[in-house]
Protein backbone atom coordinates (compact mmCIF):
# COMPACT_ATOMS: atom_id res chain seq x y z
CA UNK A 1 0.00 0.00 0.00
CA UNK A 2 1.26 3.45 -0.96
CA UNK A 3 1.71 5.55 2.14
CA UNK A 4 2.23 8.83 0.28
CA UNK A 5 -0.22 11.45 1.54
CA UNK A 6 -2.82 13.02 -0.69
CA UNK A 7 -2.04 16.58 -1.71
CA UNK A 8 -4.92 19.13 -2.12
CA UNK A 9 -4.13 21.86 -4.51
CA UNK A 10 -5.97 24.98 -3.30
CA UNK A 11 -5.11 26.91 -6.42
CA UNK A 12 -6.88 24.56 -8.80
CA UNK A 13 -9.57 23.17 -6.52
CA UNK A 14 -8.62 19.54 -7.27
CA UNK A 15 -7.19 16.66 -5.26
CA UNK A 16 -3.93 15.10 -6.32
CA UNK A 17 -3.53 11.52 -5.15
CA UNK A 18 -0.26 9.88 -5.78
CA UNK A 19 -0.47 6.15 -6.16
CA UNK A 20 -3.82 6.35 -4.37
CA UNK A 21 -6.03 3.43 -3.73
CA UNK A 22 -9.79 3.40 -4.00
CA UNK A 23 -10.30 4.47 -0.37
CA UNK A 24 -7.97 7.40 -0.80
CA UNK A 25 -9.77 8.48 -3.92
CA UNK A 26 -13.04 8.43 -2.02
CA UNK A 27 -11.55 10.49 0.80
CA UNK A 28 -10.17 12.97 -1.70
CA UNK A 29 -13.55 13.28 -3.41
CA UNK A 30 -15.31 13.85 -0.07
CA UNK A 31 -12.77 16.47 0.94
CA UNK A 32 -13.23 18.30 -2.32
CA UNK A 33 -17.01 18.28 -1.92
CA UNK A 34 -16.71 19.73 1.60
CA UNK A 35 -14.43 22.50 0.37
CA UNK A 36 -16.83 23.39 -2.43
CA UNK A 37 -19.76 23.49 0.03
CA UNK A 38 -17.83 25.73 2.46
CA UNK A 39 -16.83 28.09 -0.33
CA UNK A 40 -20.43 28.27 -1.57
CA UNK A 41 -21.71 29.20 1.91
CA UNK A 42 -19.04 31.89 2.29
CA UNK A 43 -19.79 33.36 -1.13
CA UNK A 44 -23.55 33.38 -0.52
CA UNK A 45 -23.11 35.05 2.87
CA UNK A 46 -20.96 37.78 1.36
CA UNK A 47 -23.43 38.47 -1.43
CA UNK A 48 -26.47 38.91 0.80
CA UNK A 49 -28.42 42.00 -0.28
CA UNK A 50 -29.37 44.41 2.48
CA UNK A 51 -33.11 45.13 2.59
CA UNK A 52 -34.20 48.41 1.00
CA UNK A 53 -36.24 50.89 3.04
CA UNK A 54 -39.95 50.99 2.23
CA UNK A 55 -40.94 53.86 -0.03
CA UNK A 56 -44.33 55.49 0.40
CA UNK A 57 -46.41 55.19 -2.76
CA UNK A 58 -46.73 58.47 -4.65
CA UNK A 59 -49.86 59.83 -6.29
CA UNK A 60 -51.09 57.62 -9.04
CA UNK A 61 -50.98 59.03 -12.51
CA UNK A 62 -53.67 58.23 -15.03
CA UNK A 63 -52.58 55.72 -17.58
CA UNK A 64 -51.83 56.92 -21.04
CA UNK A 65 -54.90 56.97 -23.20
CA UNK A 66 -57.28 57.01 -20.24
CA UNK A 67 -59.53 60.06 -19.85
CA UNK A 68 -60.05 61.76 -16.47
CA UNK A 69 -63.46 61.35 -14.90
CA UNK A 70 -65.87 64.07 -16.02
CA UNK A 71 -67.03 66.48 -13.33
CA UNK A 72 -70.77 66.91 -13.29
CA UNK A 73 -71.90 70.53 -13.30
CA UNK A 74 -73.68 71.77 -10.29
CA UNK A 75 -77.43 71.47 -10.52
CA UNK A 76 -79.04 74.88 -10.85
CA UNK A 77 -82.46 75.02 -9.16
CA UNK A 78 -85.21 76.16 -11.50
CA UNK A 79 -88.79 77.24 -11.00
CA UNK A 80 -88.12 79.71 -8.17
CA UNK A 81 -87.99 82.88 -10.27
CA UNK A 82 -90.98 84.88 -11.52
CA UNK A 83 -93.04 82.87 -14.01
CA UNK A 84 -96.33 84.79 -14.11
CA UNK A 85 -97.71 88.27 -13.33
CA UNK A 86 -101.04 88.43 -11.50
CA UNK A 87 -103.12 91.59 -10.91
CA UNK A 88 -105.11 91.06 -7.72
CA UNK A 89 -108.91 91.69 -7.62
CA UNK A 90 -108.26 94.42 -5.01
CA UNK A 91 -107.07 96.66 -7.86
CA UNK A 92 -109.51 99.55 -8.39
CA UNK A 93 -110.05 102.97 -9.93
CA UNK A 94 -111.47 105.53 -7.48
CA UNK A 95 -112.39 109.18 -7.73
CA UNK A 96 -113.75 109.34 -11.29
CA UNK A 97 -116.41 112.04 -10.89
CA UNK A 98 -117.08 112.68 -14.57
CA UNK A 99 -115.76 112.58 -18.10
CA UNK A 100 -112.06 113.34 -18.22
CA UNK A 101 -111.80 113.81 -14.45
CA UNK A 102 -108.68 112.89 -12.56
CA UNK A 103 -108.90 109.60 -10.70
CA UNK A 104 -106.60 107.33 -8.80
CA UNK A 105 -105.63 103.81 -9.78
CA UNK A 106 -104.56 101.52 -6.95
CA UNK A 107 -102.84 98.47 -8.46
CA UNK A 108 -101.87 95.33 -6.57
CA UNK A 109 -99.43 93.12 -8.48
CA UNK A 110 -98.13 89.69 -7.47
CA UNK A 111 -95.17 87.92 -9.05
CA UNK A 112 -95.74 84.17 -9.00
CA UNK A 113 -93.13 81.47 -9.42
CA UNK A 114 -93.62 78.21 -11.32
CA UNK A 115 -95.42 76.73 -8.30
CA UNK A 116 -97.89 79.61 -8.00
CA UNK A 117 -96.27 81.13 -4.90
CA UNK A 118 -96.00 84.95 -4.68
CA UNK A 119 -92.39 86.15 -4.35
CA UNK A 120 -90.29 89.31 -4.23
CA UNK A 121 -87.98 89.88 -7.18
CA UNK A 122 -85.77 92.67 -8.54
CA UNK A 123 -87.32 93.94 -11.75
CA UNK A 124 -88.88 96.86 -13.59
CA UNK A 125 -92.67 97.12 -13.77
CA UNK A 126 -94.56 98.90 -16.56
CA UNK A 127 -98.27 99.82 -16.32
CA UNK A 128 -100.55 100.57 -19.26
CA UNK A 129 -104.29 101.22 -19.54
CA UNK A 130 -106.25 100.24 -22.66
CA UNK A 131 -109.77 100.86 -23.84
CA UNK A 132 -112.13 97.95 -23.18
CA UNK A 133 -113.97 96.61 -26.25
CA UNK A 134 -117.08 94.63 -25.17
CA UNK A 135 -118.31 91.54 -26.99
CA UNK A 136 -115.01 91.11 -28.84
CA UNK A 137 -112.46 88.31 -29.12
CA UNK A 138 -109.83 90.99 -28.51
CA UNK A 139 -111.22 93.10 -25.64
CA UNK A 140 -108.02 95.17 -25.36
CA UNK A 141 -108.46 98.15 -27.66
CA UNK A 142 -106.55 101.39 -28.04
CA UNK A 143 -103.96 102.30 -25.44
CA UNK A 144 -105.05 105.28 -23.36
CA UNK A 145 -102.27 105.67 -20.78
CA UNK A 146 -98.71 104.52 -20.06
CA UNK A 147 -96.71 105.46 -16.98
CA UNK A 148 -92.92 105.72 -16.58
CA UNK A 149 -91.34 102.40 -15.69
CA UNK A 150 -91.01 101.70 -11.96
CA UNK A 151 -87.53 100.41 -11.07
CA UNK A 152 -87.64 97.76 -8.31
CA UNK A 153 -84.07 96.54 -8.67
CA UNK A 154 -82.88 98.48 -5.60
CA UNK A 155 -83.71 96.60 -2.35
CA UNK A 156 -85.01 99.70 -0.50
CA UNK A 157 -87.31 100.72 -3.36
CA UNK A 158 -88.51 97.15 -3.82
CA UNK A 159 -89.38 96.87 -0.15
CA UNK A 160 -91.14 100.27 -0.18
CA UNK A 161 -93.87 98.98 -2.52
CA UNK A 162 -94.05 95.48 -1.01
CA UNK A 163 -97.03 94.56 1.16
CA UNK A 164 -96.09 91.50 3.15
CA UNK A 165 -99.63 90.74 4.39
CA UNK A 166 -100.79 90.52 0.75
CA UNK A 167 -97.58 89.01 -0.64
CA UNK A 168 -97.88 91.58 -3.44
CA UNK A 169 -96.76 95.06 -4.51
CA UNK A 170 -99.02 98.11 -4.18
CA UNK A 171 -98.83 101.14 -6.50
CA UNK A 172 -100.77 104.41 -6.58
CA UNK A 173 -101.13 105.81 -10.11
CA UNK A 174 -103.01 108.86 -11.32
CA UNK A 175 -105.11 108.78 -14.51
CA UNK A 176 -108.08 110.33 -16.26
CA UNK A 177 -111.05 107.99 -16.25
CA UNK A 178 -114.79 108.09 -16.86
CA UNK A 179 -117.11 106.94 -14.14
CA UNK A 180 -118.72 103.52 -14.67
CA UNK A 181 -116.48 102.76 -17.61
CA UNK A 182 -114.40 99.59 -17.93
CA UNK A 183 -110.70 99.62 -18.79
CA UNK A 184 -107.98 97.01 -19.35
CA UNK A 185 -104.99 97.34 -17.06
CA UNK A 186 -101.78 95.60 -18.17
CA UNK A 187 -98.73 95.10 -15.95
CA UNK A 188 -95.45 94.02 -17.55
CA UNK A 189 -92.51 92.48 -15.70
CA UNK A 190 -89.08 93.29 -17.13
CA UNK A 191 -86.40 91.15 -15.51
CA UNK A 192 -82.70 92.04 -15.25
CA UNK A 193 -81.94 88.95 -17.36
CA UNK A 194 -84.19 90.18 -20.20
CA UNK A 195 -87.17 88.06 -19.19
CA UNK A 196 -90.55 89.63 -20.00
CA UNK A 197 -93.91 88.66 -18.48
CA UNK A 198 -97.32 90.33 -18.73
CA UNK A 199 -100.61 90.13 -16.91
CA UNK A 200 -103.86 92.02 -17.44
CA UNK A 201 -107.35 92.41 -16.02
CA UNK A 202 -110.52 94.42 -16.62
CA UNK A 203 -111.30 97.24 -14.13
CA UNK A 204 -114.44 99.30 -13.83
CA UNK A 205 -114.02 102.89 -12.70
CA UNK A 206 -116.08 103.84 -9.64
CA UNK A 207 -116.82 107.03 -7.78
Amino acid sequence: MDSRPAIYDMRWGSTLCRGGSRSRLLRCAGLRACCVLVLSVVVCAGCEVSPRPAVAPGPQRPEEGSQPAETRPATVPTGFGPARVSILPLTEIRGAAGIGQDAKLTAYVALLDAFGCPIKAPCTLRFEVYEYVPRSAQPKGQRLMIWPDIDLTHPATNNKFWRDFLRAYEFQLGLRANRDQTYILEATYLGPDGKRLSGECAIRAGQ
